[in-house]
């Protein structure tokens, strides 16, 4: 659901601007309006240091990857998580050659950090040249055995031809032999030399890296930093620049909090009021601990205007739905379910939300794989403790494409409906009629049809259905537009009834895609199973060995692949038929309260 919010208005003077903000920006409950100004030099300033630091903090994580690190822990504060002795655990783990174990000390600042790590980086990159052109040079001359450089070049100067001295030794000279200034011996002396120093430079961005908390607190305290600066610079002068004036957004909840900060602070006059349709009001959405899952879902397109309706609830089930239907497969399912359950138990707060959704989408294939009898591509109908028993559906191609059609009318009838209840709740519900009445015809129709298509007789009469289409074809011609001229009205339900006729039948023909994409994954995973028994010949052990590789190789790429589809196509089933048929109306202002995350600047961001 949407968040309740709350629309303030601020007179302050000018010269407590800056005050009254920072008290904002502790209180961390209120979204200032950024309006009346233009971008600044101080703005480009602050988004190049936070590009600058977050470039530095993703290298530095790639960089504790590669190496093996173990990642320092996120304290509350900010601050690397210490052992006993102060330093920043590191699990062990090998880069460039270097075993790094115990633990390393971060430096004291986020700057020192940057600083060493810039440093760390050059150092890391010329060492790295400098070794692959020496162990080149040693390589090719090490046909060549052991030998003074200085010593051939005197021998050249006396007249000796050097070339008849390799020939002897067996070395091809058609090609020409250049002579390198150090001999093998001094080449491995300088390659340990160059290990050593890539050492040091590795040694420094481990110290980095164990600093990231740190790093990671200053990008924070840059985008407060910057948030404020464009927050103080705006704002509408009035009284001859003596007064600012400013809008600002709290969610209703909390509004007395703000009250209370608004009635302490001397000096402000603040208006309080409910958010109107023209307000270009922020956006929050905040949902059961089932349904916030698929925010994240929702978010990927963009979240509803305020005033509108929030439609992650609603399309959640459908979502589920549409993936199982695409995975078809309940042993893929399972894998998924515990994929997921891996990454909520052990992973971070943005990875536990991908695990939850993987969950309750894993869940669902679990049980559509069930009931249409698939398991890693086997049919378990076939089982004898399933013999007999009516507990799966019909598989037959026809049943599952007609089910794929069913679900996407259902689908794009429920959107309508939602549409219609915006539409009532917004504006009233005659403007919502002409979306009833095209749901009232298209439910007729299907009634009409639908008895015949699968060979039964037509139990309501059909004097009824004539009046049902009837009043619904008047509502669609008549009701489009409240308020105007019939024959207006009935031009612009002409227009309506042919686009929205034509569009219905597009966006019903678009849920086939799931009944293709789970029959496609499933006769996958049953040519997987028929090479794995047909290829793995009759030799005990190898047999079997043969038989996993294969099953391991198909029904990973299998997975892969149908995973991937069960992901994408629902989710434009859901943006573009779903969306499109609710009236969904997207927000272009995401609530974002003034608030202190990190060490804010002192000096400038405040200028």
């Amino acid at each position: 659901m949407i968040v309740k919010m709350t629309k303030y208005a601020f007179v302050v003077l000018e010269s407590d601007r800056e005050d009254f903000l920072a008290r904002l920006q502790q209180l961390g409950l209120v979204d200032v309006t950024i309006t009346g100004r233009e971008p600044s030099e101080r703005d480009a300033e602050l988004v190049r240091l936070i590009d600058s630091r977050r470039e530095v903090a993703e290298y530095l994580r790639t960089f504790a990857a590669e190496a093996k690190l173990g990642a320092p822990e996120y304290a509350a504060t900010g601050n690397a998580a210490a052992t006993e002795n102060g330093k920043v655990e590191a699990g062990k783990g090998a880069f460039a050659g270097k075993a790094y174990s115990t633990s390393a000390a971060p430096y004291s600042t986020s700057a020192e950090a940057i600083e060493r790590y810039a440093e760390a980086r050059e150092g890391l990159e010329l060492t790295a040249a400098e070794l692959a052109r020496y162990k080149n040079l040693l390589e090719e001359v090490a046909p060549w055995g052991e030998f003074d450089p200085a010593k051939l070049r005197e021998l050249a100067r006396l007249g000796v031809p050097t070339e008849d001295i390799f020939a002897e030794a067996g070395i091809d000279t058609s090609q020409g032999i250049k002579l390198p200034d150090e001999s093998p011996a001094q080449m491995r002396t300088r390659i340990a030399e160059l290990e050593a120093e890539r050492d040091g430079w590795s040694a420094s961005m481990v110290r980095a890296a164990a600093t990231l908390p740190a790093i990671d607190a200053e990008i924070e305290g840059l985008k407060d930093s910057l948030q404020f600066y464009q927050t103080a610079t705006s704002g509408m002068a009035a009284a001859d620049g003596t007064l600012v004036v400013m809008e600002a957004w709290a969610r209703e909840k909390q509004a007395a909090e703000v009250d209370k900060m608004l009635t302490d602070y001397p000096g402000v006059i603040h208006l309080k009021d409910r958010p109107t349709p023209q307000d270009d009001t922020p956006v929050e959405l905040h949902n059961s601990r089932i349904v916030r899952p698929f925010e994240f879902i929702g978010e990927m397109y963009a979240l509803p205007k305020y005033g509108t309706m929030d439609l992650t609830r609603w399309f959640a089930p459908f979502y589920m739905l549409f993936f199982a239907f695409c995975l078809a497969d309940a042993g893929y399912g399972l894998l998924i379910f515990g994929g997921g359950l891996a990454l909520t138990l052990k992973g971070k707060d943005g990875m536990k939300t991908i695990g939850k959704l993987s969950m309750w989408c894993g869940g669902a294939a679990v049980v559509f794989g069930f009931l249409v009898g698939s398991l890693f591509g086997l049919d378990i109908k076939t089982w004898s403790i399933f013999a007999g028993k009516p507990i799966f559906f019909p598989t037959d191609s026809m049943f599952l494409f007609s089910l794929a059609l069913a679900l996407g009318v259902l689908h794009i009838l429920f959107g309508l409906t939602l549409k219609a209840i915006t539409l009532a709740r917004a504006f009233g519900l005659k403007y919502a009629m002409s979306t009833v009445g095209w749901i009232v015809t298209v439910l007729t129709g299907i009634v009409m049809l639908a008895p015949g298509m699968m060979g039964m007789e037509l139990a309501i009469p059909k004097v009824a259905l004539y009046v049902s289409f009837g009043v619904g074809g008047f509502l669609m011609l008549f009701m489009n537009n409240p308020g105007k001229n019939p024959l207006v009205n009935l031009g612009g339900g002409l227009w309506n009834t042919y686009n929205d006729i034509t569009g219905f039948l597009s966006d019903a023909l678009s849920y086939i895609r799931l009944f293709a994409i789970g029959l496609s994954g499933g006769v996958l995973a049953m040519v997987f199973n028929d090479l794995a028994a047909g290829m793995s010949g009759d030799i005990p052990v190898l047999k079997q060995l043969i038989m996993l590789i294969i099953l391991l190789i198909g029904h990973g790429l299998n997975l892969f692949m149908s995973a991937l589809s069960s992901m994408v196509h629902p989710l434009r089933l859901t943006f573009v038929e779903f969306y499109k048929n609710s009236g969904f109306e997207n927000t272009t202002r995401i609530f974002n309260p003034l608030k202190q995350t990190g060490q804010r600047e002192q000096n400038g961001a405040d200028e």
